[in-house]
């Protein structure tokens, strides 16, 4: 279950925040960089506010870093509640900090790296030998774009499973806007971190804006307890009309992809694995209506999710089939709660003087999550 964050300058916005529903309550000086420290004075006051209702982490500032004012601060935000702390990483930082920050005992280190700075996946795999708790990705200049606009979601993807396979946290940051969250849910990061989303005009260096961490805390699933075995269901949509409320089989909208071209690693003969051929996916999704304004971020459904789910599949490399990427391209969307039924098509180009190809249609079996199969035709190697 992927959790919130929220960044915060003070102990104000922080009961803010904590109130609406934020998972990580996050301390950052927005004015001084994308890891600039508040004064330990001002996170005491912060820690007070969530008092105790939430996690907290804290930034560490940007490097260079001094080893001894590092450590220095890294315990005394440990020392008043503090959860995580978070340092910027990257191979020249780890060569010189590395043998103080495995024996900083008692404090929880998150490793940030930056989208916008090529980083180097390899490197989280020392951080889990030094003992870090988690690492992030997130943007070092947010004039440059989101974190989308540096990194595609099968690099995103990449990084949170080797997260995975580390038992490391995973994150993800960097000027993250509302259109983005249902699109990084499908990599599955341990946590989604924002900042100017939740502020006014969208400005990282203004107040938070209430409304827009309601925003951003609708989009992001709740976490259900273990010992309930209920559908996963977000009890303030449903309060706010945004889902259920109507019949399943009422009114549904169709949100397609059509002629969307991709160069895939496909073909059981020997001779296609080592080349790459052109395929063409056409997506239909038919998703439960909300009864939230078709204006209302919460209420769409984007074909965005539709594309990444292809880009997904087809990124983790060679298939034999191309049925394979259908069926896995279907039980990717049928994850969201308000798809109701599939339909995937793709064709292979270059085969023939026109193309060969599978279509297949999958739905939602009635109270699951799973679906069953509604029958497959045109099937083709």
């Amino acid at each position: 279950m992927t959790r919130m964050l929220a960044s915060v300058a003070d102990a104000a916005e922080a009961g803010v925040v904590v109130q609406l529903g934020a998972d990580i309550v996050d301390l950052k000086d927005a004015r001084r960089g994308a890891l600039g420290a508040v004064s330990l004075d001002i996170a005491r006051q912060a820690i007070a506010a969530v008092a105790g209702r939430s996690e907290t982490s804290a930034a560490l500032g940007d490097p260079p870093y001094n080893e001894e004012a590092l450590l220095e601060n890294a315990r005394a935000l440990a020392a008043m509640g503090v959860d995580t702390v978070k340092l910027a990483v990257d191979a020249p930082t780890l060569d010189r900090l590395g043998d103080c920050l495995s024996g900083l005992t008692g404090v929880a280190l998150v490793g940030m790296m930056f989208a916008d700075e090529k980083p180097d996946f390899t490197l989280l795999a020392r951080l889990k030998e030094l003992g870090f708790k988690g690492a992030m990705l997130d943007t070092r200049d947010k004039t440059r774009g989101r974190l989308l606009a540096h990194l595609e979601v099968v690099r995103l993807n990449e990084f949170c499973a080797q997260c995975r396979a580390l038992n490391l946290m995973s994150g993800l940051a960097g000027s993250l806007e509302a259109p983005d969250v249902p699109r990084l849910l499908l990599v599955r990061p341990d946590v989604l971190g924002f900042r100017g989303a939740l502020c006014r005009d969208r400005d990282r260096r203004a107040a938070i804006d209430p409304a827009a961490v309601v925003l951003i805390r609708d989009l992001i699933p709740r976490e259900r307890p273990e010992t309930d075995a209920s559908p996963k269901i977000d009890w303030r949509l449903l309060a706010r009309g945004l889902i259920g409320g109507r019949d399943q089989e009422g009114e549904l909208d169709r949100v397609f992809v059509h002629d969307f071209v991709v160069s895939a690693a496909i073909g059981a003969y020997d001779f296609e694995r080592s080349i790459r051929q052109r395929v063409v996916f056409d997506v239909e999704a038919l998703v439960r209506r909300a009864a939230a304004h078709a204006d209302d971020m919460r209420s769409i459904f984007s074909y965005d999710v539709i594309l990444d789910a292809i880009r997904l599949v087809v990124g983790r490399g060679h298939v034999d089939f191309v049925e394979t990427l259908a069926e896995e391209v279907a039980a990717i969307l049928l994850q969201h709660a308000r798809v109701r039924s599939i339909r995937v098509n793709i064709r292979k180009l270059g085969v023939i003087e026109g193309a060969v190809g599978v279509e297949i249609r999958r739905e939602r079996a009635s109270g699951s999550a799973e679906a069953r199969s509604l029958g497959i035709v045109d099937r083709g190697a």
